[in-house]
């Protein structure tokens, strides 16, 4: 496999037309897949229908086109917290992971039909809503499970279709104490983004840790601005095109090293009052870098109105549908359905208005 340069393109802010139709790409913004050929492909790209998520200045692109053109979100990536679509329990033999997975792929495109154009999944799920769950993909030297990454295949290849990214996660605060010690944390990192890259997958980008510094983690690389910007940059090392970040919790803030070291700057804002998200949002935006929300818990009208508070400040948001789709299983995956009052506000803030009619006179008869 030959590589080319970063797909991440500092400072360039072209628009045009976008999703859900595949349209003509702005010139200068390269897909992954234009960078990624086989040696033996004659210089053609191995995966030439695959969905590619891409990074300029401050806008998401897919497919080389700026994300939602002529609409309120405009550049933005609007998102959904799915990461028990993927989720099993190996002290729960009656749970069947994979038709979970499933009846999550089945929905995708209704999803997708209301504006999200990217799923958080995560390698080590997350909370179920009981404790002691065993779920991971990483065995304690940080060696990946092949059962496991097969759901999650199956969940990034039906994004593919659907014209759709994964925010994938690496580490979570009730699984990562399963790797034994810092250097399988290194090893895991290092594992999942040459699998990302072995399946020549465009359509990911990485979140190392979710909620790094959450006083659930035991691993202090996991806890430290420091740790997380070595594992920032040993992924970058890796796939100097993959988009990487790693996420916080909105009110405890973000650290400027972190910001940084990011291709994209992610925050939770479970626990901040939709008054106090724009607040947050302004600093974060000297970094220069798209803003991204993946996870808030606020549904209905306090999750709608979160949504359209983030897009009037320029930061993608995301829903956490817990009470459905995260916490006790059998998870419900129902589409637009979840919550239909967010839902209605995604679609609203994705579509491009309609133009008014024009009223002609011509055609009018004369007295």
């Amino acid at each position: 496999m030959v590589w080319g340069p970063q797909a991440w393109i500092a400072g360039q802010e072209d628009s045009t037309n976008s999703e859900p139709k595949r349209q003509e790409r702005t010139s200068g913004v390269r897909t992954r897949r234009e960078l990624r050929v086989t040696e033996d492909s004659g210089g053609h790209p191995d995966r030439q229908e695959a969905t590619t998520v891409a990074i300029a200045g401050r806008q998401w692109y897919l497919d080389g086109c700026l994300t939602y053109p002529g609409t309120r979100a405009e550049g933005l990536l609007m998102n959904v917290r799915m990461v028990n679509a993927v989720f099993e329990d190996r002290g729960r033999p009656d749970f069947d992971a994979s038709a979970n997975t499933s009846r999550f792929v089945a929905r995708i495109p209704d999803y997708v039909a209301h504006g999200i154009r990217a799923f958080t999944i995560c390698l080590q799920g997350g909370f179920p809503g009981y404790e002691g769950a065993v779920n991971s993909a990483f065995d304690p030297n940080g060696s990946l499970r092949e059962d496991y990454l097969s759901r999650v295949k199956s969940v990034i290849d039906a994004c593919d279709r659907a014209r759709a990214a994964i925010i994938l996660g690496c580490y979570y605060q009730r699984q990562a104490a399963i790797l034994k010690d810092e250097s399988a944390l290194r090893a895991g990192v290092v594992n999942v983004v040459r699998w990302i890259t072995g399946e020549s997958f465009g359509n990911v980008m990485l979140d190392i840790t979710n909620e790094y510094g959450h006083d659930g983690f035991t691993h202090p690389m996991l806890v430290s601005p420091k740790g997380q910007v070595e594992l920032i940059r040993l992924a970058k090392e890796s796939a100097p095109d993959l988009p990487v970040s790693t996420s916080r919790q909105g009110h405890k803030g973000l650290h400027s090293a972190v910001c940084e070291a990011s291709d994209f700057v992610l925050v939770h804002f479970n626990r901040v009052p939709v008054e106090e998200i724009p607040e947050l949002i302004a600093p974060l935006k000297t970094y220069g870098k798209p803003i991204m929300c993946n996870e808030d818990r606020k549904v209905g009208r306090e999750g709608a109105r979160a949504a359209e508070v983030c897009v009037a400040n320029n930061c993608s948001w995301g829903l956490m549908a817990r009470e459905v789709n995260q916490y006790h299983p059998p998870f419900r995956f129902d589409g637009h359905s979840d919550d239909p009052e967010v839902y209605s506000k995604l679609r609203e803030l994705t579509t491009a208005p309609k133009e008014p009619r024009r009223f002609d006179a011509t055609n009018l008869p004369r007295n």
